[in-house]
């Protein structure tokens, strides 16, 4: 086997600088898209209006199933894409053509996503929503799967794994924090352009850069002096399949799906937490997210250095115990008798730890159990691992969603400041909490040792 290069940590922030982008647009989704169109009753008052109608099909919302039944596409087309980019013979490699293909498209369907040319309430404007909402979950799929496919790639050693993996989560942080900056930048259009396009114009604002960080490593890293670019032979369902007959990588997909409903849950709501429960401008967002932000940037070489010494397995497993305390907090906000500002802090702060090690070491498991499964197998599905992964965690998003959306909707024409004034969202971070602990407890069963001896035996064999 021809031998490849060892990529530099300049190479490796150069590909980290991709997920900068494509965080900021799944970003603008995950935390505004409800909030657009699902506006709460202080929304309605500041000027903004119900684009699609309010009606319910067996409990849920129009945005409820959208976004669910976009998310369950998006889930779907993963193995596909990732069959694709596995199997794909080009001279530039099996991922860096996908990432070319789809970053600008990625970037303009999700500014289309907010743009709604219909009357208020008019099922016309659920039509071109949900046809956008597909266009906008399979860009992101053709650019993010080969993407990931990417780092067991570029990180070939566990230590440049892990720090590949510390890069690429300390700019999904900046692109998120960036991501909750949308109302603050649409306050500054407020008053010339209203509030729907004030919002619209910043997402365009933000998805122009996205686009041109998402493409900076498609052009600037050359994948043939790195990765193994040979196709595999298997086809798409079938590579799938053996995907998931791996044991260990059933364990940690079983833990990662009930870690992502929580957290989507949790990402859904932070807004509503702070403007609902809290009694916040939904500016502060931002704010509060750059708390989050700064103090789980400083553990991040905490995270880095005592995963080298502990393994991965033991700091996971802590991070969803903590998570799960945070979210129980969370969903007692306005209960309490502590300043909204120091209780959206705490929360804050809380939150930061566990964010870190899970903004970290998932993505370096998925690479460690994928690099065992080559020495087994002697295939390289890179791409299916992450594939498979995101396959189910997206499932699990799409449930989180409905479940948002129709548990919102508790006790919603309560009056602001009566006894159940909102119900619905604190159950949302109440339930989220419960499902952490859960993946927890799953992951607990992940056999780290097994996993590792198999890659070094395998290096020392090459």
């Amino acid at each position: 086997m021809e031998t490849k290069k060892t990529a530099s940590n300049k190479v490796l922030w150069i590909f980290a600088v991709g997920q900068l982008g494509w965080s900021m647009l799944a970003g603008i989704i995950t935390n505004w898209l409800v909030f657009f169109y699902q506006p709460n009753q202080d929304e309605l008052a500041k000027g903004q209006i119900l684009f699609l109608p309010k009606i319910t099909f067996f409990g849920l919302t129009i945005i409820g199933l959208i976004t669910a039944v976009g998310r369950i596409f998006d889930a779907v087309t993963d193995p596909l894409i990732a069959g694709f980019s596995d199997s794909m013979k080009h001279k530039l490699g099996r991922r860096i053509p996908f990432m070319r293909f789809a970053a600008v498209p990625f970037g303009v369907v999700t500014v289309l996503i907010f743009f709604t040319p219909f009357e208020a309430e008019s099922m016309n404007n659920a039509i071109l929503l949900f046809i956008f909402a597909m266009l906008f979950y399979f860009c992101m799929t053709c650019y993010c799967t080969p993407y990931n496919a990417l780092i067991p790639e570029l990180g070939r050693t566990q230590n440049a794994r892990i720090n590949l993996s510390t890069f690429i989560s300390v700019t999904y942080f900046f692109g998120t924090a960036i991501a909750y900056l949308v109302p603050n930048i649409a306050g500054l259009f407020l008053t010339k352009l209203g509030y729907a396009a004030s919002y619209r114009i910043t997402i365009a604002i933000i998805a122009a850069i996205a686009v041109i960080c998402m493409l900076i490593p498609s052009f600037l890293i050359d994948e043939n002096l790195y990765a193994d670019t040979t196709p595999t032979k298997s086809s798409a369902f079938r590579s799938l399949l053996s995907t998931f007959k791996n044991k260990e990588f059933l364990i940690f997909v079983c833990s990662d799906i009930l870690y992502w409903i929580g957290l989507t849950l949790f990402q859904t709501g932070l807004s509503f937490y702070i403007t609902v429960l809290l009694g916040m401008s939904p500016s502060m967002t931002f704010p509060l997210f750059a708390v989050m932000t700064a103090v789980s940037l400083i553990f991040y070489p905490l995270v880095n250095i005592f995963s080298k010494m502990l393994g991965k397995k033991k700091l996971i497993a802590f991070a969803f115990l903590f998570f799960s305390f945070t979210f129980f907090i969370t969903s007692a906000a306005g209960y309490i008798s502590i300043p909204p500002m120091i209780y959206g802090v705490a929360i804050a702060v809380l939150a930061a730890v566990p964010m870190a090690i899970l903004g970290i070491l998932p993505q370096a498991v998925v690479a460690d159990i994928s690099e065992a499964d080559k020495a087994d197998t002697g295939e390289s599905r890179q791409g299916m691992f992450y594939a498979a992964r995101t396959f189910a965690f997206k499932l699990g998003q799409s449930l989180a969603m409905l479940m948002f959306t129709s548990m919102a909707t508790i006790k919603a024409n309560v009056p602001k400041g009566e006894k159940y004034y909102g119900l619905g969202y604190r159950c949302t971070a109440l339930l989220a909490a419960v499902l952490c602990l859960l993946g927890g407890l799953v992951f607990l069963q992940y056999n780290e040792k097994k996993v590792i001896s198999k890659i070094e035996e395998e290096q020392k064999n090459a």
